[in-house]
């Protein structure tokens, strides 16, 4: 049986090709934790209550289906004074939808989170989509360092071993719904520890 390689840092060679997004932060005295796909009643909660508990301002990537479901948890977000983006309606995919439906998506996400942060989910996009995003004055993040803990097949233990890697600048890419939540739980307080050791501080993106 093969072991699959399952890669938690994004190649320079991605990040050089795709130059119009934004890969890391500015400041290589801090890292920059976001989180997709929220609110979520399974994780949105608890994520919180470690954030402040830790002082650790992050960044969530919100779809607009999930804030008209969850306001409340939506809300709270903002209030803990972490940052927001757009993350699109239904988490469409760039590269099986039309530009229209897409950025319509977006546009109706807009409604609800003011931000000019927006990543694409799976980090698909077309060169029509990107264009508009563009004209829309849209910042499109992407990250430098995927916790893959979506990722059935990784286990918490190698998500640990690889946050060692993790340097000033990255951008953490996380993921707040109910298929994370479980490795959210087992993980973060872990990584958040090995990053305050490596004195590094944490920032939201603007």
């Amino acid at each position: 049986k093969i072991k699959r390689m399952f890669l938690f840092r994004v190649p320079y060679l991605i990040q050089f090709l795709f130059g119009q997004r934004q890969w890391k932060g500015d400041d290589l005295s801090c890292v920059y934790l976001t989180f997709d796909d929220g609110p979520d009643p399974r994780s949105t909660e608890w994520l919180l209550d470690l954030l402040s508990k830790e002082k650790v301002p992050s960044t969530f990537f919100c779809l607009g289906s999930q804030i008209v479901r969850y306001p409340e948890l939506y809300d709270d977000i903002i209030k803990k004074g972490h940052a927001v983006g757009n993350h699109t309606y239904q988490h469409e995919k760039g590269n099986k939808t039309s530009t229209k439906n897409y950025i319509s998506s977006v546009q109706k996400t807009d409604a609800l989170v003011h931000s000019n942060l927006f990543r694409p989910p799976y980090g698909r996009l077309t060169k029509n989509q990107m264009i508009s995003l563009k004209k829309m004055d849209k910042k499109i993040v992407m990250w430098s360092w995927n916790s893959q803990d979506y990722n059935k097949n990784v286990s918490s233990e190698s998500i640990l071993k690889n946050a060692k890697l993790i340097k000033g600048g990255d951008i953490l890419l996380f993921h707040n719904n109910s298929k994370s939540a479980r490795t959210i739980k087992q993980c973060l307080p872990e990584v958040i520890r090995i990053i305050k050791e490596k004195n590094l501080k944490f920032k939201t993106l603007s």
